[in-house]
């Protein structure tokens, strides 16, 4: 059990109609090659991945996984690597459960962003550390919901309730009120590594040598697909739909028939495609002024 006095997440499931949706500047700012520079051991989790599931490769980090890796290591100490944008609350809520809960000490390392669902995450931790380049973000539950304007109204009144819970594990973390922890979410705010100590998000500063940044043909390509989704998502496109186009782009990927292990064809493609994006999506320039005779 924690040894700080941390509140329990409440529990849920997402309700038909409603899915939970990843920030695209959270998206823009993630680099995913960023991990650690020395391999941990078996008392290491690595959570590099969204929250909930990866539309890349179609994983993600789930409740269910954590909870295994917790099995396995037992009741002894545990540390856990985050750098992930974030995903679904529902599951970002269930793992700071199962941390706060674990029987052991819990060092959490940000190597990059914590955001959103990953921020609360690393609140679990009883010594949380950061990158002095990483960064938390908290931010109000996004979600894409569907229904008439009383389901809606259901809706917003049920995350009310859990930006709420949020807001207090920021509270009880940070020491400041829960108005405060409230209006930092109301503006999607980014705490730098510095900062976040200095405002009691987190206890301590990594050393630089810790981190590293991973290069070669699978970080190149993985950043290219990242850099797709970004662009779908400043469309609205939803998550599923997403995943499905990026499917369907891997599936043409040169080089497809072991998708575990692109190659430099792969993330020239994957470039060649976000680049065509970037500019089919880029706005239209200004029609010039006309007068009327």
């Amino acid at each position: 059990m924690t040894i700080r006095n941390l509140p329990a997440a409440p529990a849920a499931q997402a309700r038909p109609g409603v899915s939970c949706e990843l920030s695209p500047r959270a998206l823009e700012r993630w680099k995913p090659a960023i991990h650690a520079a020395a391999d941990g051991d078996a008392s290491t989790i690595s959570i590099f991945d969204p929250i909930g599931y990866d539309s890349w490769s179609g994983d993600g980090v789930t409740a269910k996984r954590i909870g295994a890796a917790l099995r396995s290591i037992g009741e002894g100490d545990v540390t856990v690597r985050v750098n992930s944008p974030g995903g679904d609350m529902f599951e970002g809520l269930a793992i700071y459960n199962l941390l706060r809960e674990h029987k052991g000490r819990v060092t959490v390392q940000v190597l990059g962003l914590a955001a959103s669902a990953a921020s609360i995450i690393a609140m679990a931790a009883d010594e949380l550390q950061m990158a002095r380049a990483g960064f938390p973000m908290i931010h109000n539950a996004w979600v894409l919901a569907a229904g008439n304007r009383n389901d809606l109204r259901e809706i917003a009144d049920t995350l009310a309730t859990f930006d709420s819970a949020m807001a207090g594990i920021y509270a009880a973390r940070t020491g400041d009120g829960l108005e405060a922890m409230q209006a930092l979410m109301d503006r999607e705010t980014w705490i730098g590594g510095s900062a976040a100590i200095e405002q009691g998000f987190a206890d301590s500063l990594l050393a630089a040598d810790q981190i590293a940044e991973a290069d070669g043909d699978r970080s190149s390509a993985k950043n290219a697909a990242r850099q797709i989704e970004v662009l779908l998502a400043r469309q609205g496109l939803p998550r599923s739909e997403r995943r499905r186009l990026i499917q369907e782009i891997k599936a043409s990927t040169p080089g497809a028939a072991d998708p575990g292990t692109p190659g430099a064809a792969d993330a020239a493609f994957l470039a060649e495609i976000s680049a065509e994006l970037s500019l089919a999506l880029m706005p239209a320039a200004a029609p010039a002024a006309t007068s009327l005779q």
